[in-house]
């Protein structure tokens, strides 16, 4: 009976094996459908069929565009080396190197998660910021002084205006009618 199950979870296996190749077989045959146009054109280009594939270059005309051909100029690294023409003909290293970087420049655009920072651009923006803080500070002051009322006038104002109430409310300033009550004569120094 061991030996039974022995065979039977043998053959078990070697049936699950064969039929992941199959379906791995399957992915296979899938991909190369999917992929025939692009076989036939690898394997004509290996196979060197008459020379119909040629780059020549020479009626192909190449615009590129400011903002990349400043960013090239501008490369610290210098990641085209050359002219786009050379000799008359199309210099395809370099056009190749141009869509490299116009590829990054895309991804740059696109990504702007992953910032690369450089000294020089960090310095500049701390130097940017204290220049706006020194600014609003002074700015700040500025509104201070003009919109701040001293104390002492604060407290002259509010002295006033109540002087103003009691003389509404009792018809005297409240310094004559404390004056009236008390004459001053019946007051006596020693």
């Amino acid at each position: 009976t061991y030996s039974m199950k022995q065979n039977d979870q043998n053959r078990n296996d070697l049936t699950e094996k064969i039929q992941k190749v199959r379906s791995m077989w399957a992915l296979i045959m899938e991909t190369f459908t999917s992929l025939k146009k692009e076989k036939e054109v690898v394997d004509s280009v290996l196979k060197d069929s008459g020379g119909q594939c040629i780059l020549d270059g020479a009626n192909v005309n190449i615009r590129v565009p400011r903002l990349l051909a400043h960013r090239v100029e501008n490369d610290e690294y210098q990641c085209c080396t050359g002219s786009v023409f050379k000799g008359g003909k199309l210099n395809f290293l370099v056009v190749i190197q141009l869509l490299n970087e116009a590829l990054r420049t895309l991804r740059d655009e696109q990504c702007p998660c992953q910032p690369e920072f450089k000294l020089e651009d960090i310095e500049y923006r701390i130097t940017f910021c204290k220049r706006e803080l020194k600014a609003l500070q002074a700015l700040r002051l500025k509104t201070e002084k003009e919109h701040r009322v001293s104390t002492s006038e604060s407290i002259s104002v509010n002295e006033e205006n109540w002087e103003e109430k009691w003389k509404s409310f009792l018809g005297v300033s409240p310094l004559n009618l404390i004056l009236n009550q008390n004459p001053v004569s019946s007051i006596q120094f020693f």
